[in-house]
């Protein structure tokens, strides 16, 4: 009786917020474990005080019978039950542990839970850690959002128990990473090869293009068969892009692609699409004060003659046309090897002359 009695008033006393006792689960659901500590009213751990990780499967993890050390959050979580924790007994633990890999610079794997300003929160076990921005890679990184949900590798470069502080760096896997990527990326590409990449970088002279952890330069001359525009006509940052590696320099570290080569040199094919005394819609790109070119596709241009601008007599081209306007135009003969036609406006509308010059390439 008096045994009995002695532990009936055991099981009245409270336990001390702040300790660590022992405990045993009687019941595991989806959101809360429910832990017999001795004590007339149960506690419960929920989630987010047994793990960082939002996914974390607390069915899968634990089971009825389970022996744990808990801490004392509260006396009461607001339904007449025992606040407890694991991550407060865990937490101690994980910082000494901590602790001893930054003296031994050994490397680490965090999990990327959040983005800040200025970098990402990753976690170590149960101990909360900033990865600055400038730590991710060897270049400034300015979108996060990728790493959210990935495991890095990391080292400790700053720790501070007291102020529950740790800092991760994550630049010296980044660059390994990155030269692995670059080895692979030499040891498969050949000259010829058309490959998707996306648009990084727009410059007076061309796009530089991620081609699968290298950049290649798509210079202005290789972005259409046409007349050069600054790139910024032909693409966008963050486009993705099919093009064509004509040149690889592995000492220099060079790629040079193309986008017009994509498509055959529309010369090749003048011949299937054109003839002599057809007539065909063309843009004015260029005015002369002997005439204005005349586009009639990207790459094929040919010359309208002032004198052949219209039947009344033109002074200056610019005095009836401009550039970007939409003109037809009649061939009146071309030069297919030395890519020259020429045009004429004021024949359009006149009959064909069936002895019209027409030269060919052999």
């Amino acid at each position: 009786m008096a045994e009995m009695m002695e532990q009936i008033e055991e099981s009245l006393k409270i336990p001390r917020r702040g300790s660590i006792v022992k405990g045993s689960i009687i019941q595991v659901n989806a959101d809360v474990i429910i832990v017999n500590i001795g004590y007339k009213s149960d506690g419960v751990i929920p989630r987010n005080e047994v793990s960082a990780d939002t996914n974390f499967d607390l069915q899968e993890n634990f089971k009825e019978g389970d022996e744990l050390d808990v801490f004392i959050v509260s006396h009461d979580n607001g339904e007449g039950n025992i606040l407890l924790s694991l991550r407060k007994v865990n937490v101690d633990k994980d910082w000494e542990e901590l602790e001893a890999i930054h003296e031994k610079d050994e490397p680490i794997l965090v999990k990327v839970t959040d983005t800040v300003n200025g970098g990402i929160i990753a976690f170590y076990k149960e101990i909360r850690g900033f990865v600055p921005a400038s730590q991710l890679s060897d270049r400034f990184v300015k979108n996060l959002k990728p790493y959210l949900g990935q495991e890095l590798k990391v080292k400790v470069i700053e720790i501070n128990k007291q102020k529950r502080r740790a800092v991760f760096s994550h630049k010296e896997f980044a660059l390994l990473e990155k030269q692995a990527a670059k080895e692979a990326f030499w040891k498969n590409i050949e000259v010829g090869q058309v490959v998707k990449g996306e648009v990084k970088r727009i410059t007076n002279f061309g796009a530089f293009v991620d081609i699968g952890g290298m950049d290649g330069l798509v210079h202005v001359t290789e972005m259409s068969w046409g007349r050069i525009k600054p790139a910024s006509e032909f693409v966008r940052v963050g486009q993705m892009v099919d093009v064509k590696i004509i040149d690889a320099n592995k000492e220099e570290n060079k790629i040079s692609l193309s986008i017009k080569q994509l498509t055959p040199e529309p010369w090749e094919t003048f011949t299937e699409k054109y003839e002599v005394n057809g007539i065909y819609n063309g843009k004015v790109v260029n005015l002369t004060d002997f005439g204005a070119f005349v586009e009639l596709e990207p790459g094929i241009e040919g010359l309208v003659h002032v004198s052949h601008i219209a039947k009344e007599h033109v002074e200056k081209p610019s005095d009836v046309l401009k550039v970007n306007q939409n003109v037809e135009v009649r061939i009146l003969e071309y030069v297919s090897d030395e890519k020259k036609v020429k045009l004429s406006m004021k024949a359009v509308h006149e009959p064909v002359v069936q002895e019209a010059a027409e030269v060919e390439a052999e």
